[in-house]
């Protein structure tokens, strides 16, 4: 009995020893993510991406003077909104799914919606709540009780107070009122920087670089935007339009804020840049940024044309909203915002591809990698994703979505990478059927082709001609957007 039990023990230890031995080895074949390609994007750029639309809100004086650009001269009692409500704000922004708002602290007029201490050019000198009130702090509030993230713009430019113009001076008082923000108001995800200046004194500087260490030592999670970034940069117009190619990289050391001959590079990145920068494209609601009474939203087919063009062109979209003299966002402008989700919903909840047969050129480590083609069609658009094999000669990587039963009808295609090891893809194609209807560029977090016509077909091809190093495409979809009025039919 002794020696059973002896052989059944030894017989048992060999067995679980060998099967380690066997899963072991199967463990050191089990391949590793692809290394990443320089540079990449920080946590907090990562998390700006995904946020896609952003608000901005400009509200000051010159919404009560019908003015674009304030003179600095405006009597602060003009400032009276009688129905001010940061609340509705929120609300509205929530039912549009916006999770970041931007408020105009103080514009070009140097009026500010807090009382500083530094100025009387503030809502301390205004009727509106006795002049005990302040407009940023209540924004805040109400954003963060409805879960929206909340950002400021500081404008450099001053047409109030006296120091501009006086470089010491007044970058010593745009560095303390910067500060006051930043110690007064915690949390803020997103700090607006812009080159403007009064034309007659160009030769005025800004201390950048000093304001910039001034935020990150105050916030060090915040993105700081400008035409330089350092975390986001201007797209370079203000149509919320980016480049056709459009890269998240580019060299900080080439750009100078506030420079006109900056525009162009901005707008389409750089393939060899060095900095992760990407790029912010501004856009309002209406033809200005402040309220005007004279003045209506753009239609809903000019905002998903802007859509197309930002978001889909791997940027994040800042809309401005302007709260009118009541101190309410206007009924037809917040209608039109939500109109505006309700149609991205429609078009982009349901993905026709998830319906079909997916077929890729060759996957990293073979068909147990886990960088198969399924991780295309699940919910992470970051971290999961199609990696082609490495090995030999190949270069030409592709997908193919396969109809499985008649054919599929559609007029938008998205593509998109996983920018969190890098943007890759410099240049693309798109077939149906065979036949050849995009020639694409850059791809990045989102690219979205909106098609001239409605598709109908049973294969998809997307085609990756040129990239740098081993292309990573987190997510593809085919949707069709039944807003968009086809030209013509592609079959």
């Amino acid at each position: 009995m002794a020696r059973l039990w002896c052989y059944f023990f030894f017989t048992t230890l060999l067995f679980q020893q060998l099967r380690f031995c066997i899963c072991w080895g199967k463990q050191e074949q089990v391949p590793t993510p692809p290394l990443p390609v320089l540079p990449l994007p920080t946590y907090s750029q990562l998390k700006w991406q995904q946020r896609e639309i952003i608000m901005f809100l400009h509200f000051g004086v010159n919404t009560f003077s019908d003015r674009e650009w304030g003179t600095g001269h405006e009597n602060p009692a003009i400032f009276n909104p009688t129905r001010l409500n940061t609340t509705q704000w929120a609300t509205v922004a929530a039912e549009a799914g916006i999770s970041l708002m931007i408020l105009t602290a103080k514009h070009h007029d140097g009026f500010c919606l807090w009382p500083s201490k530094y100025t009387q050019h503030s809502v301390i000198s205004s009727p509106w709540q006795g002049g005990k009130g302040d407009v940023v702090q209540e924004f805040v509030n109400a954003a963060t009780a409805q879960g929206i993230d909340v950002g400021i713009y500081l404008s450099p430019w001053d047409r109030h107070d006296s120091r501009y113009g006086h470089d010491l001076l007044y970058n010593e008082y745009y560095l303390a009122q910067l500060q006051e923000l930043l110690n007064k108001y915690e949390n803020v995800r997103e700090i607006w920087f812009d080159g403007a200046k009064d034309p007659k004194t160009q030769n005025v500087s800004y201390y950048f670089q000093d304001w910039f260490s001034m935020v990150k030592e105050l916030q060090s999670s915040i993105n700081i935007f400008s035409d330089a970034g350092p975390d986001v940069r201007w797209v370079g117009d203000e149509k919320g339009s980016a480049g056709y190619t459009c890269w998240s990289t580019i060299n900080r050391t080439s750009l100078s804020i506030g420079s006109p001959d900056i525009t162009q590079y901005i707008n389409t990145g750089d393939p060899k840049g060095t900095d992760w920068l990407p790029a912010e494209c501004d856009v309002s609601i209406r033809t200005g940024w402040f309220w005007h009474k004279s003045e209506s939203p753009k239609k809903l087919s000019d905002l998903l044309d802007i859509y197309y063009s930002s978001v889909g062109r791997n940027c994040v979209l800042l809309l401005n909203v302007p709260p009118n003299t009541t101190g309410l966002i206007s009924d037809i402008d917040a209608h039109r915002l939500k109109e505006f989700r309700s149609a991205i919903n429609t078009i982009f909840n349901q993905n026709l591809a998830e319906g079909c047969y997916v077929k890729v050129s060759s996957q990293r480590g073979g068909n147990e990698g886990g960088f198969g083609p399924e991780n295309m069609l699940d919910s992470d658009h970051l971290w999961s994703y199609w990696a082609p094999s490495e090995q030999g000669d190949e270069k030409d990587h592709w997908i193919e979505i396969w109809a499985n039963d008649g054919t599929l009808r559609f007029n938008v295609i998205r593509i998109q990478e996983a920018i969190g090891l890098g943007q890759r893809i410099k240049r693309h194609e798109i077939y149906v059927d065979g036949q050849v209807i995009i020639q694409g560029t850059t791809v990045g977090y989102k690219r979205l082709h909106r098609l001239d016509g409605d598709v109908r077909a049973r294969v998809v091809r997307i085609r990756i001609r040129e990239s740098r190093g081993v292309p990573l495409v987190s997510s593809i979809g085919l949707h069709f957007d039944p807003f968009w009025h086809s030209k013509f039919t592609v079959t």
